[in-house]
């Protein structure tokens, strides 16, 4: 019988635990903290009162992708095909909970993990340096669910923002590989988009980057780009309490505004649609589309993402922040599927709704 674990099944969880790894072992503090969270479904395989094996799976808030974070069947209970059981069992769950895809980290020595999740259709993606204890380094693999839906998507290198605030410029970044490999994608360059785009004071802290900054530095740097914004005013102003730091963000903004308007670069006045985007993005475009964090993170913060694809029910982003306080990887932060009604309520930002997009294309007169 496979059933969700309780806390009764702690015990056996980690004698499990113990049993199946030398090192990177979740602690009895850790799968206590996990069973009671929401975030997070444990099931267990169980034979007649005895705990042979548990799939850990951990959800994304506001997306539908899954990660099955923890896997392991006791090495007494092998050969019974527990192992397939419960893997279809963690399929079936993260299905349940609207999630169209499932992903994992497996050690590159763990032939047999390798084996079983290979054989049940899922495809390596990338490698995590340095992911374990030992330094040895993470394999990473993928599973579509619902593979009807058939995505559209293009290959968009990923890079992890380095500073809190550099969300844009990494996004930015990202877009700019996308249609130009030979672009190195390093911490220089980000600094240096940042400090070409930042509309200098944000919330609190270092200034982020708004529409018109990052478009001007797209430009710059040979890719034609399409500017749509919903509010004619100054962007982010309405969170930041100083007057004198109003009016900086003003004045930066509309400096920016005054460079855009002496190049050939349409400056859209009203908020990007769905379909509008999907249009972009299926004639070679690359949406960089602004959001408000807070449906993912319960933050209230400005937040740049980077579309990837599209499919009928998803939108798919590429997050350049990686939330390592809460446990996340660069593997929850790639291609993560949104359900585009939830895409929609997310794209926007501050009490006024102000919403912003940038479409990002090979310049024209380079590719005739």
């Amino acid at each position: 019988m496979i059933r969700p674990a309780t806390l009764d099944d702690l015990d056996a969880l980690v004698a499990i635990e113990e049993r199946c790894f030398d090192t990177d072992r979740l602690s009895r503090r850790s799968f206590r903290h996990l069973l009671t969270r929401g975030h997070a479904l444990t099931l267990v395989v169980d034979d007649a009162g005895t705990v042979c094996g548990y799939g850990m799976l951990l959800f994304n808030q506001g997306t539908s992708l899954g990660r099955l974070y923890s896997f392991a069947v006791d090495p007494a209970c092998r050969g019974r095909g527990h192992a397939r059981r419960l893997l279809k069992a963690c399929e079936q769950a993260a299905l349940a909970r609207d999630c169209v895809t499932l992903r994992l980290e497996v050690r590159p020595d763990n032939a047999a993990a390798i084996r079983l999740y290979e054989s049940h259709g899922y495809r390596r993606f990338g490698v995590h340096e340095d992911y374990y204890e030992d330094h040895a380094e993470a394999l990473r693999y993928e599973k579509e669910l619902a593979p009807h839906l058939k995505p559209d998507r293009v290959p968009v290198p990923y890079y992890q923002q380095t500073l809190d605030f550099t969300c844009g410029p990494a996004a930015l970044m990202m877009a700019m590989r996308a249609l130009r490999p030979d672009l190195v994608l390093d911490r220089k360059l980000e600094l240096r988009l940042w400090r070409e785009s930042t509309t200098v004071f944000m919330t609190s802290g270092h200034g982020g980057c708004g529409p018109y900054g990052l478009a001007l530095a797209a430009w710059q740097r040979g890719f034609d780009v399409e500017v749509f914004v919903n509010d004619e005013g100054a962007l982010f102003v309405d969170s930041v309490r100083s007057p004198d730091k109003k009016a900086v963000i003003a004045l930066v903004q509309e400096d920016f505004l005054d460079q855009l308007r002496a190049l050939p670069v349409p400056l859209r006045h009203g908020a990007a649609s769905l379909d509008q985007l999907q249009a972009a993005f299926a004639t070679g475009g690359i949406p960089i589309v602004l959001i408000s964090s807070y449906r993912i993170y319960r933050e209230k913060f400005p937040h740049w993402v980077v579309v990837t694809g599209f499919d009928e029910r998803y939108v798919y982003v590429h997050d350049p922040f990686v939330d390592q306080d809460a446990g996340k990887t660069r593997t929850d932060s790639i291609n993560m599927p949104i359900l585009k009604k939830d895409f929609q309520r997310m794209a926007r930002y501050g009490k006024a709704g102000q919403r912003a997009a940038l479409v990002i294309r090979r310049r024209a007169a380079a590719a005739a």
